[in-house]
């Protein structure tokens, strides 16, 4: 029994961690990453025609259509350099509030009386030492350019463009040491890319349908856009979490498994010690399905009560875990300070039923061999 509950605990426990994972996952990327995201089925770009753009904004349920144009660029400020991956965005991005709660310093602005400002991430900012109160010296960003030149004036091999910094943001370090938001107008001049454009992030209407709204779009728009949930934003990490999780689950139960072979030999030894008992029985008259019952519902007694103390010792340390963070994550430029875990029923349910179902079976064969010991010996 004892194996049973500390086999069933630590699944609940290990299910419970993953699911916090993937939460923790999910609320950076829907800080991130809009609603709904549409692309090109092929290719980096497509052109963006006044007639597309109406098609989107016609749709039930959209309400603000943000055009982004997303490519890899060469900043500079001061002696510092680095790559960055710039995100060039319509004005209208600043309405979808997604960055209102990560803002670190400066201010969320990308245009200000005709001055042009960038939204950078912390990391960003560290690897430039980018200073946002100095109006003294702006952010140059270099773009390579893609077509062939005959000039000998290696200048003449990319574009440059200076804009000031704004604003810095602050949401997991893979984004903030990556990303700087610019206004669109400066990355389509900057990149030469006129009416095309990388992405469209569609922020809904507060309470609509996200599901309805991506059918309906997919519907409008034809075969030659995606049309992107959050989840399917980041479809590959998802998947590999809930492999892991479902790997995890399968070498977890082998643990069930060991204790269920426990059981099993139990209730053999239990047997055939029992011999001159279940003759006694035998002779009193109580039949063979009388003495296979009395095995077998052992069997399921140690199958129950070890799963129902396994889930509340499980269940408890999750609860301990979420409140009072004991195990910590054990790194200072973690996001959390300790391990997040999100208890869910279904786990409990899924737990529940594999442990008994096992550890159940395995009880069949020594009652049934009890049923069969012979009693001739003590009559």
């Amino acid at each position: 029994m004892v194996g049973v509950a500390f086999s069933t605990a630590a699944l609940i426990i290990v299910l419970s961690v993953f699911n916090g994972l993937e939460g923790l996952l999910r609320s950076i990327n829907t800080s991130f990453d809009p609603e709904l995201k549409i692309e090109a089925q092929k290719g980096k770009s497509f052109e963006l025609t006044d007639n597309l753009l109406s098609l989107i904004k016609s749709v039930k349920g959209v309400q603000i259509v943000t055009e982004v144009i997303e490519d890899y660029a060469y900043v500079r400020y001061r002696d510092a350099d680095m790559v960055v991956k710039m995100k060039g965005v319509s004005d209208n991005f600043l309405d979808q509030h997604r960055l209102d709660n990560h803002l670190e310093d400066g201010k969320l602005i990308l245009r200000k009386d005709g001055v042009l400002y960038a939204i950078m991430g912390r990391g960003v900012r560290y690897a430039l030492s980018v200073s946002i109160d100095e109006n003294f010296q702006p952010l140059q960003i270099y773009y390579v350019k893609g077509g062939k030149t005959s000039s000998m004036d290696p200048s003449q091999l990319y574009a440059r463009k200076s804009l000031q910094p704004g604003g810095v943001f602050s949401i997991e370090k893979t984004i903030d040491e990556n990303y700087i938001f610019v206004p669109l107008d400066f990355a389509k001049d900057l990149l030469e890319y006129g009416n095309k454009r990388t992405a469209i992030e569609i922020q809904t209407l507060a309470g609509s349908d996200i599901g309805q709204v991506q059918r309906e779009l997919k519907k409008v728009l034809g075969e030659g856009f995606k049309v992107l949930n959050n989840e399917e934003q980041h479809q590959a990490i998802y998947k590999l979490l809930k492999m892991e999780k479902l790997f995890t689950f399968i070498t977890l139960s082998l643990l069930i498994v060991v204790a269920s072979i426990n059981i099993f030999f139990s209730l053999m030894m239990l047997a055939l010690d029992k011999k001159k008992d279940i003759s006694i029985l035998s002779a009193l008259g109580a039949h063979e399905s009388v003495i296979r019952r009395i095995f077998f519902n052992e069997g399921v007694l140690i199958a129950f009560w070890g799963a129902a103390f396994g889930l509340l010792l499980g269940g408890t340390i999750c609860w301990l875990q979420d409140t009072f963070g004991m195990v910590g994550m054990g790194m200072e430029s973690a996001l959390v300070s300790s391990y997040p875990v999100k208890m869910r029923i279904n786990d409990f349910i899924i737990t529940a039923v594999v442990i008994i179902s096992v550890t159940t079976l395995v009880s069949f064969y020594p009652a049934r061999l009890a049923s069969r010991t012979p009693t001739t010996q003590y009559l």
